[in-house]
């Protein structure tokens, strides 16, 4: 997929770092945010939410779970914005498995430094090369992309 224009980056900035700003972290002290732009143009956000159990909803599946709940499904771009000045906050496994079931090879990641500032802008196979996904389970008749065979 092709990158942002400069307007849609600005937007998705500014969703992502108030999704960062409202954040529920009081265990780690370290607040995401996370603004999904799908391919219909929508913006959807979300935060990590952590609670006494020391679980934890990320902000990236925070946000697909919005995109999912208001009906759509694929991701055009992705933009995350953490707390730090000096490290990247890129997506963690779990997260980048759940960004995998909802977009290609080809989304564009982008990771912001703390004041908002663009660090670096990844094609969603860098950072999950040689991936699994809801196709190698349709090879099996399994998931999402499997066709529906007629009823007999």
């Amino acid at each position: 997929m092709s990158r942002l224009v400069p307007a849609e980056l600005k937007r998705l900035t500014k969703a992502a770092t108030k999704a960062r700003d409202n954040a529920y972290c009081p265990y780690s002290n370290h607040p995401v945010g996370a603004a999904i732009q799908s391919e219909s143009g929508k913006v959807f956000i979300g935060c990590n939410v952590e609670n006494a159990h020391y679980n934890c909803t990320h902000a990236e599946a925070s946000a697909i779970s919005a995109m999912v709940a208001a009906g759509a499904r694929r991701i055009k771009a992705i933009v995350i914005i953490g707390p730090s000045s000096e490290y990247l906050c890129t997506p963690c496994g779990d997260c980048r498995q759940r960004i995998r079931e909802f977009s290609d090879g080809k989304v564009k990641v982008y990771c912001l430094w703390k004041s908002g500032r663009l660090g670096k802008v990844y094609d969603f196979d860098d950072l999950l090369p040689d991936s699994f996904g809801p196709e190698n389970l349709a090879e099996l008749g399994k998931g999402p992309k499997t066709k529906k065979k007629p009823a007999k």
